[in-house]
């Protein structure tokens, strides 16, 4: 039986442009140093093949001792490596896959075509390609097939299913289904995707290995598969150190911080939050900058966004024969009249703000 894993797009150098600098630079060395506990996992878990689907770098240029960093820590891992770089980290002149010194182990698909590696001891051979600039409009397995021998036959491409757009190695799914694979292993798609089979071929995306934003939510990591006489199994295995959520907190007939502590998990301190208060407020709103600075210290970076409505209370000083009911009766005409929910939200803010003027109060 053989033990393999399968991880892409771990875009080590990813700029964390939303994180303060010095949160940024953290996170950077701690992108690096996933790949070192990704070498310990291989190592005390008997993993023989290892499978990266590309973009490993988040450019074709990254720091140099970011590349010699990969380089080392692939060559500490107790089995063979296979990569096939990606869109992002294309193999080119001046690329780390050409400037870098990588170990004997390390097995880099090069060319934009399907190569071959065999490995007897294993029963195996790997076929891969490589992205050879930042686009590939023709799908990389077109063609493809690889020899009857009784061997198995296990593909690590980067790229993605019949898109909409052919850009980034567009596979057709007879394509995957032709191909004699027993495994194609893919990079592209940052969201983990359930195996899929294409006749008796098994493919999958393990999604990125760290979240870098709130696009990129929940548990992030790799997968690990055995093949046995044919038969390819999966699971995945969480694996990064930080997490991204999102919450929702209603705070209609309580406080934001009643609102925000009834749905914020235990632990939370290792992790990037992102809380959507949402609900009725009175004039002065949620202020969502107060609640931001006094839960702050329980998480490893938190958001607070006031996505709240004024309160129909509120509203009803339309009638009055005043300033105040000028301006609500004005606003609450442009709110009805918003042609989506991002509009409505501008107009509440302008609400807000204009209320405290008339009153004097201090909105931050």
């Amino acid at each position: 039986m053989l033990k393999f894993i399968h991880a892409a797009d771990f875009h080590l150098d990813s700029a964390f442009a939303a994180l303060p600098a010095g949160r940024a630079a953290e996170r950077r060395r701690e992108s690096r140093e996933t790949v070192f506990r990704l070498a310990d996992y291989v190592n005390s878990h008997g993993i023989q093949l290892v499978l990266l689907a590309g973009d490993l770098f988040d450019s074709a240029a990254p720091y140099r001792e970011t590349g010699e960093a990969l380089a080392q820590a692939l060559g500490r891992m107790k089995a063979r490596v296979f990569a096939a770089p990606g869109n992002h980290d294309w193999y080119g002149p001046g690329s780390p896959w050409v400037t870098v010194d990588w170990p004997e182990n390390v097995h880099i698909f090069r060319e934009g075509a399907m190569t071959s590696a065999d490995l007897p001891d294993l029963g195996v051979t790997v076929h891969g390609a490589a992205f050879t600039s930042p686009e590939q409009g023709t799908s990389l397995l077109a063609g493809f097939a690889p020899p009857e021998d009784g061997r198995i036959h296990l593909g690590v491409l980067h790229g993605e299913t019949d898109p909409a757009e052919a850009r980034y190695n567009p596979l057709r799914g007879e394509e995957i289904a032709a191909s004699g694979l027993a495994y194609l292993a893919l990079g592209h798609i940052h969201k983990r995707g359930e195996p899929r089979p294409y006749g008796a071929t098994l493919c999958a995306w393990p999604g990125c290995m760290e979240g870098r934003g709130f696009d990129e939510l929940g548990e992030k990591g790799f997968y690990e598969g055995t093949v046995d006489g044919g038969k390819v199994l999966l699971t995945f295995v969480p694996f990064a150190r930080r997490r991204y959520e999102i919450l929702e907190a209603r705070v209609t007939g309580r406080s934001p911080r009643e609102a925000a502590e009834a749905v914020l998990p235990e632990n939370t301190a290792e992790d990037l939050y992102r809380i959507l208060l949402t609900g009725e407020t009175g004039e002065g709103g949620a202020d969502a900058k107060a609640l931001e600075a006094a839960l702050s210290e329980r998480f490893y970076a938190l958001e607070v966004r006031d996505h709240t409505r004024v309160a129909e209370d509120v509203w009803a000083r339309a009638g009055e024969d005043s300033l105040r009911g000028l301006f609500l009766r004005e606003l609450r005409a442009k709110w009805e009249a918003a042609g989506d929910e991002a509009e409505r939200e501008t107009v509440t803010r302008a609400v807000r703000f204009g209320l405290a003027a008339l009153d004097h109060r201090d909105m931050g």
